[in-house]
């Protein structure tokens, strides 16, 4: 049964690829969604998959690129009215 979840990263996030390597990471894993800027300087993850692949990509938000610096990670578990058939950069 597939996890769809919503990941809020602050810190150095923005201007510093976080958003491509998600997408990569995300496309290792099998994990299908979306990572976009938000206004505030975040970065917001969706992401849908099984709880193993979900969970291995909330462990790499932590650290993220090595260009980034991650402070905090907030996330919760959603509903999403979309169907994802990749992981995109928004």
């Amino acid at each position: 049964m597939a996890r769809q979840i919503k990941l809020l990263i602050s810190g150095r996030v923005q201007g510093v690829y976080f958003r491509y390597f998600t997408q990569k990471k995300a496309k290792q894993l099998g994990v299908n969604g979306f990572a976009r800027n938000l206004p505030d300087g975040r970065v917001e993850i969706v992401a849908e998959a099984d709880h193993e692949p979900i969970n291995q990509l909330i462990e790499w938000s932590h650290k993220g690129p090595i260009t980034a610096r991650v402070d905090q990670v907030e996330f919760i578990d959603i509903e999403i009215d979309e169907v994802f058939t990749t992981f995109e950069i928004r």
